[in-house]
Parts: structure tokens; sequence; C-alpha cells
């Protein structure tokens, strides 16, 4: 046991005390809108109290009908609707747990033509246009809010977080971006921030003093016209005035075009505000965003810079983190990556949201790994993202499993992914299976190429043998400048000063970002900060040096061409939340874009092209090929007559791109009924 962890120590509100420092933050699941998804709701977060956190704030729960997010979305509004939150509160108050429910209003962001905001200015994110709210309308929306409020006390809540960044309704009305009002709501500051105060001052009188208020306030906009420095403060005091209990941080508005949460945000790269803020306010503060280790919890705690820290993914990822913090077994923790491909991504596309490293979230009720009563010796052949998930699945089950894989070390195409800058945390993901794999006593054999005749010793076989690089019929294509993308991440070969890159896919954009960023801006903070234009100096409103969030150019030492055979545009299939990076990304390092190519020539004069009916040489000194792969099935073959019960997981299965997230989602399927 590790007990004098500052994440663990508890946190008097007065009228009540919160068991430890760390908060389950706002995620919405899509369970809120399924046919019983409450009752699936209540095992998720349970599964949460039972691994340690402190206070869970539920996903955004609308206060009235224009409010919600999609016109499907859940909203708390009136008596019959409480039943079905009670179930949740229930289900975590038999464990000692607490929860606030959040109380969200989309404002401009509401995806349907039913939206109100302060002012009728429409969001680049949706399509509708809002209306202008009337003040009659602004009144009864503050009447709105006190409603929900005491409708979730009456449904067991302990309380709400009142979302007031992130450029919804609240946050709509506080900045001058989105108010153009000219009547008691807008105009200065003082009646900008008029309708938060009076929203949290009516909730307050619904639910009396023993009810906790959270307030999300966005610290830091990070758009042109946000709120100034001054203005933060000046509101962020008014809210301790109306005895607020909790102020959770709250960082860049949906529609910013600076990254906030994804992987190549240094951890950490925004506790410097609340830090800021601290020194203004008594009230205490959460920290948020990109904190997902107890190093970094630990960090913040104890330099001052928060009193709670928020997480949302981490605890997708691993829902026992506090619990195996709390014994000393870090090594054991899930550790979030911040790829968003299955949270935020399937958020947005309405799907449920679960996690790329744990595909049991949000599937608690029906995913699980029960003991086995029928132990069989499994062979998994190949140790990349498939086959040590499942190795770890099964062995929780009971089963002796062999691991082979034919290199000298585990994570296949994991070992690709985090050379790349800013997916460095593909590191913690390796690390977790090495843990696993020990805890767990699977025999794991490096630098040991399956043998199709060893089968007699197993029961069944587990064939995740992954993926091989699809080769092109190119004239010259053996030339002795042409690398594969393999190659080059691990190291075999290196790459000249002008390169072009074949297949505009995840893989060659990954390949180009690593080729042009040598050292890492993830991993230097001031730098990172420097290219997205943010000024941690606060100077100007929004946060925004010179009041602009633009990336500028950076001393580019390769010249890339990145080339593509599709017509559309490069990094169109790539994730709905994240490819906006990646593409920025491109244009800062100034790569050269290329669609509808035809390719028809390597030699010692360049890569020979057809682009835009014209042919063209590129005098390139490297040509990687990054033009997708295929499944590695040569043992598949070899297996065919090997008369025992073969299962192929992961690329062996289906070569997709490096989909990850497929592949252990496959491995815990097939873990859970064999």
């Amino acid at each position: 046991m590790t007990p004098n962890l500052a994440m663990l120590q508890p946190l008097d509100l007065g009228f009540c005390q919160l068991k430890n420092r760390v908060v389950m933050g706002s995620m919405h699941t899509g369970l809120e809108e399924e046919k019983h998804g409450f009752e699936k709701l209540a095992v998720f977060y349970q599964e949460r109290v039972r691994g340690g956190v402190g206070l869970i704030v539920t996903g955004g729960i609308s206060p009235n009908f224009r409010g919600r997010l999609t016109p499907g979305a859940t909203q708390l509004s009136f008596p019959w609707q409480v039943a079905k939150h009670r179930i949740v509160t229930k289900a975590v108050h038999a464990d000692g747990g607490k929860i606030c429910m959040q109380l969200l209003h989309a404002g401009r962001y509401a995806y349907h033509p039913f939206s109100l905001a302060p002012s009728a200015l429409k969001s680049p994110i949706t399509p509708f246009t809002p209306k202008a709210m009337s003040v009659r309308q602004v009144k009864g929306t503050i009447k709105d809010f006190a409603r929900s409020a005491k409708l979730a006390q009456k449904a067991g809540y302990d309380g709400v977080e009142v979302m007031g960044s992130e450029g919804y309704l609240i946050n709509q009305f506080i900045s001058r971006h989105t108010n153009q009002r000219d009547d008691d709501y807008g105009g200065s500051f003082a009646n900008r921030m008029r309708f938060a105060i009076e929203v949290v001052n009516a909730i307050r009188a619904a639910v009396g003093d023993e009810f906790i208020i959270i307030f999300r306030l966005s610290m830091l906009d990070l758009i042109d016209d946000g709120s100034s420095w001054d203005e933060v403060v000046q509101l962020a005091k008014a809210l301790e005035q109306q005895d607020v209990n909790l102020i959770n941080t709250g960082i860049g508005w949906h529609e910013a075009r600076i990254p906030t949460i994804a992987t190549s945000v240094p951890r950490a790269a925004f506790t410097w505000v609340t830090e800021k803020l601290r020194h203004e306010v008594s009230v205490p503060l959460i920290a948020t965003n990109r904190i997902n280790t107890v190093e970094v919890i630990e960090q913040i705690l104890r330099t001052g810079q928060a009193d709670m820290v928020s997480m949302a993914r981490p605890l997708l990822a691993d829902p026992e983190f506090v619990q195996k913090a709390a014994a000393g077994h870090r090594e054991l923790i899930n550790t979030c990556i911040g790829c968003n491909q299955a949270c935020l991504d399937h958020t947005f596309k309405l799907q449920r949201a679960t996690c790329l490293v744990n595909p049991r979230a949000a599937y608690e009720t029906e995913l699980n790994f029960p003991l086995t009563t029928n132990p069989k010796h499994l062979a998994v052949i190949g140790a990349g993202p498939a086959g040590l998930a499942f190795a770890v699945y099964a062995a929780q089950r009971g089963h002796q499993v062999t691991l082979f894989e034919a290199r000298d070390e585990i994570g296949g195409q994991f070992n690709l992914a985090k050379s790349i800058p800013g997916k460095e945390e593909f590191h913690e993901t390796l690390r977790y299976f090495n843990a696993q794999l020990a805890r767990l006593n699977v025999n794991v054999k490096l630098n040991t190429r399956f043998d199709a005749n060893e089968v007699k010793g197993f029961d069944e076989l587990v064939v995740a043998a992954g993926v091989v690089p699809r080769q092109l019929s190119i004239p010259g294509i053996d030339h002795a400048k042409v690398i594969s993308y393999q190659q080059l991440l691990r190291g075999e070969k290196q790459a000249g000063t002008k390169v072009a890159i074949v297949g505009a896919g995840g893989i060659g954009i990954d390949v180009a970002h690593f080729l042009a960023e040598t050292h890492s801006a993830t991993l230097a903070p001031d730098r990172w900060y420097a290219r997205w234009g943010i000024d941690k100096q606060y100077q100007y409103a929004g946060g925004l040096t010179h009041a602009q969030s633009k990336c500028e150019a950076e001393d580019e030492q390769r010249t890339l061409y990145l080339l593509q055979r599709k017509t559309s545009a490069i990094g169109k299939g790539l994730g709905k939340t994240t490819g906006w990076i990646h593409r920025a990304m491109l244009k800062l390092h100034q790569v050269k874009m290329f669609s509808g190519v035809e390719y028809q020539a390597i030699d010692d004069a360049g890569f020979h092209i057809q682009h835009d009916g014209q042919s063209k040489c590129l005098e390139v000194d490297s040509v990687v090929i990054c033009a997708g792969q295929e499944s590695n099935r040569q043992l598949v073959d070899e297996l065919q007559h090997c008369r025992k019960p073969v299962h192929l997981i992961g690329g062996v299965k289906v070569a997709a791109e490096l989909d990850a997230k497929r592949a252990i989602r496959d491995a815990a399927l097939l873990a859970a009924k064999i």
C-alpha cells in the first residue's frame, strides 16, 4: 500500500467529504440513449467507484429540449424522467461513491434546427443557425436549469456540474465571440456573465446548501475574441460568492483549431492555467486534460497546481486506476493513450463510446472474462496488439497460454507507432502488457517462429501474425532508394533529405510526421505552445499568441512529397476528432501533397510520376512505400490441415490500416468465449 499518495487524500467540502482527489470527468458514452442503457450505465459507473474514484460526473444532460445536443439526446426536465437516473445513483451509492450530474445546454452547438443561443450566429461545427434567445427565453432557461438540478437531487445525485465551458450555451453568453446582445445579458462583461451567475444562483436556491455545485469554467477559450484573463478571474470570484463548491477547468471551445486532449498534446499541458487561477480564489479547483498517470497526478497535487484532478478517458482505459495506484501497482495500470479512436470518434458518430486499449469499457454487462471451467493450453502466434490482448484475457480466464513472437520484443505494429512524434504513449501500452504477461505467468517465447509441426502440444491455436507491407509493381521498385515503412520506423534503413512517400493513408501521414519532426514537440511543451499559438502569459483574449490560433512554420530539414493514387483529399479518412490535427501538421511541415498520382518508375534520377495529366520526375533520394498492408497468411496456410481449432484475430484476419481498435476487440471477443 502507498497511503502517502496525494491523490488519496480526502477533500472536505463542509457538508460532505470526498474520499480522494480523483474525479471521473464528464464523458457521454451513448448508453444514455440506448434501450436499457441506464442499467448498463449503472454498472459502468459502479466499476469505477469500486476502482477507487472519489467523485463521478456524468455525461451532459440537457435541462430542456432545445438544449439537447441531438434531437434524441437525454434531458432531465420532468418528474417521470427521474426513475432511470435513480438506477445509476443507487448503484454508485451502494459502493460508497458520489456522483454529480452534468447540466449541459448545447446552445448553438446543438445538432438540430430548434437550437437557441445568445445571438443568431451559426457555429462552424454544426449546420444549423440558432435563434437568438428572447429575454423571456433566457429567464425560462435559467428556471429550466434550476428545475433540472432539483430533479437530479430527487434522483439521488450528490450534486450537479454546470457546463460553462467548451463553447456551450453558458460559455456563449460569456464570450464576445458569440454574444452580440445589447440588453442586460450582453455588452459589458458584467452583463455577459450575468446568465452564468443567475443559473448558479437559481440552482442553489432550488437545491439548498448541502448539494454539490461544480462549475466548469472556461479558463482558456483558445478562440479569437474569447475571454481575457481578467474576465476569467472576475467570473471565478463571482462564482465563489455564489457558494459554488468546486470549479472545474475547461480548456478550449470545440470549434478551436488547437488540440487539447489528443495524444500529441503534452501531458498536463494546461495545468498552468488552473494554477494561475488558484492564486485568485479559495474555492477548490480541478485540473483537467491529458492527465493519465499517477506521476502526473502527484506532480499536479504536490506542487499546488490544483486541489483535484479530473480524468475521463483514463478511467475508460482502466476502471481500477486509483485502486492499483493505492496498492502500489502502477505498472498494472492500463494507460489511456489519448487516441480518441473508440471514445470521442464514436461519440461524434453517435455510436457507443468505448476504449481502444479496453474494449470492455461501456460493455461491462456484455463482455466479461469469467474463470473457465475447461482450461486449455493455447498457442498464440504473434505478440502484436491482438496477440497480446488475447494472451492476457485468456490467461485471466485460467487458460495456459504460450505466446510466440518472431522478433526480440513484444508489440508488433505498436513498436512502429511509438516511434512517431506525438505517439509516445504507446510505450505505456507495451509496459502494461509486459507487466500483465509476467503477472499471469504467460509463457512468452521471443525470437521464436511457431513451427506448424508443434501443434501437438496445444488444444487450440490463435493466429495473430499481423500484416506485411503490400508490394507494388512499379518499375524500379527494387532500387536501393526504396524503403518500406517498417524498415524506416524500425531504423533498419535511413531516408535522405528529399523523400517521396507513396501512400497517404494513416501510415503515410505518420511517416511524413516522423521524417519532418526529428524532435517531438509533445515532449517539449514550450515548443508545442509556440507551435499552436498558446500564450502562457495570457496577454490576449482567449489565451492566444497575437490573438490568433495558427500554426507557424518551423525550420524544415527535409523536402517531403506525400502521394496517393486516390483523387480524394489527403487525410479524408482519418479520425473525426484528430484528422484535422494531422492535416495541420502536414501543412506546418510544408509537406507537398499530390492526389490522383500515377506511379511510373523509380530510378537514379528520382521518382517518375504522372499528375494532372503531366509527367514529372521528383528528384528524391528516398522513396518510402506506405501503400497499405496485407494479411500475413503464410502460417495460416501451413496450419490448414493441422486438425486443431485455429482462430484468426487482428491484421491476419483483416488487413485494415493498423486498426489496433479492431484487433484488440477481436482478441477480447474470442478470449471471452474460448
